[in-house]
């Protein structure tokens, strides 16, 4: 991959393109277990992200042979987090408010985001991965909610609302209070995951993700994660038509389909440059 690398040490941001943008967790040694720094240098990228206008695709990985085992116990247990300063449940609180922040900083990116598995993602991880909009697996990849596992509920950081829409209520309950960890081959059977893709292909195959979404329309890309994640909570199938006649007519007024239409006349890429920017 070329690109400059950007980042700290706990977390690697390359752009192998201008329009693309790789979050590489970079904790190897210890499966990229989530760290006070590693979460507040994902919400440094992600905040930075959501005004990026050039970015249009995100790919988020793990260094190593794991995408992320989930909390750091252990720097946990330093208690050096955002909640410095402070004890008991106001402490907790403020700390497990911070992580949960992610899933959520990950939807409301206007790029789509595509989660390379390419190993175990339990607890937190699982998290992250469930926060994307497209998910690939490495055969090597491991799904777990895990959360129970060490003493505490089995909803966490937002898995209880993503879960169940990717997989249905049923597969969700059993995974969560078992605590199972499922493989590459049935998260891919039970649409855990779109593809499973060879380890050494996995980013690759990420990056040729990204670059077919980037030949779209960037308002209409945006639009299209925007209204896809609003109608998963739509209360009617009324309600989820009225939001997509307003956003194809709001999208018709920006220049993107005009250029469409000119680029497939003259038979060649549509140039999104030569339309208005999209909204921020």
């Amino acid at each position: 991959m070329t690109g400059e690398d950007t980042g700290a040490r706990d977390l690697l941001v390359e752009r192998p393109r201008a329009d693309v943008a790789v979050l590489t967790l970079h904790r190897p040694e210890k499966l990229n277990a989530l760290s006070f720094r590693l979460v507040d240098e994902l919400h440094d990228a992600l905040d930075e992200l959501q005004h990026d206008t050039t970015c249009r695709v995100v790919v988020l990985t793990g260094a190593g042979r794991g995408f992320c085992s989930g909390l750091d116990l252990a720097d946990s247990a330093t208690g050096a987090s955002t909640a410095a300063g402070t004890t008991g449940p106001r402490a907790g609180l403020l700390s497990q408010a911070r992580i949960a922040e992610l899933p959520q900083k990950l939807r409301r990116l206007p790029q789509p985001v595509i989660a390379a598995v390419n190993g175990p993602a339990y607890g937190g991880g699982f998290a992250l991965a469930l926060a994307c909009d497209i998910r690939l697996a490495a055969p090597e990849a491991r799904f777990c909610t895990q959360f129970i596992k060490v003493g505490i509920g089995g909803c966490d950081i937002g898995i209880s609302y993503t879960l169940p829409r990717l997989i249905g209520a049923s597969r969700a309950f059993e995974l969560m209070l078992t605590a199972r960890a499922v493989d590459a081959e049935e998260a891919e059977r039970i649409g855990l995951v779109s593809e499973v893709v060879p380890a050494g292909s996995l980013l690759d195959r990420a990056l040729e993700l990204a670059a077919t979404i980037c030949g779209y329309t960037p308002f209409g890309v945006a639009m299209t994660k925007e209204v896809m994640w609003s109608n998963l909570d739509a209360p009617s199938l009324e309600a989820a038509i009225h939001l997509e006649n307003r956003t194809q007519i709001l999208a018709t007024t920006g220049g993107e389909m005009a250029e469409a239409a000119r680029a497939f006349l003259e038979k060649r890429p549509p140039s999104w440059a030569t339309t208005d920017p999209p909204a921020p």
